[in-house]
């Protein structure tokens, strides 16, 4: 069973990932079966053809930072939830997009699902709380 250090070790990775749009290295961190929700209440991505494509299509297609913005929760039977922020232009207006993710990953690692919990409610113009 991965440790709740390793959970918190990884999804920071994951946001630093995100902050430097390296793809290939982001679908690494997943299983071969893994879910992507995000946000929560979109179809589920399945698989890591599915989950790449999403990545690609989203943010290899925009300039965006992240910053983690709290600390990673990490549980003793795998599972993570952390809060971050993702700096990008919407609708032609540079704003913050506020995020907590929360993860499940499998015995070597490796996330097994992901859900993003957003929606536009969380979008704030650059600056603002």
């Amino acid at each position: 069973m991965i440790s709740a250090a390793q959970i918190q070790a990884t999804m920071s990775r994951y946001v630093e990932l995100v902050d430097a749009g390296d793809i290939d290295a982001i679908v690494a961190l997943y299983a071969r079966d893994a879910v992507v929700e995000d946000p929560v209440g979109q179809p589920p991505l399945l698989g890591l053809d599915a989950i790449e494509r999403f990545y690609r299509q989203g943010l290899g297609a925009m300039k965006v930072s992240a910053t983690q913005t709290g600390p990673v929760r990490a549980t003793l039977n795998g599972c993570g939830a952390m809060p971050f922020r993702v700096d990008m232009e919407w609708g032609g207006q540079p704003c913050s997009l506020h995020v907590i993710d929360v993860m499940e990953f499998d015995a070597e690692g490796k996330i097994r699902s992901m859900k993003a919990f957003w929606s536009e409610i969380n979008v704030t113009a650059r600056g603002a709380a």
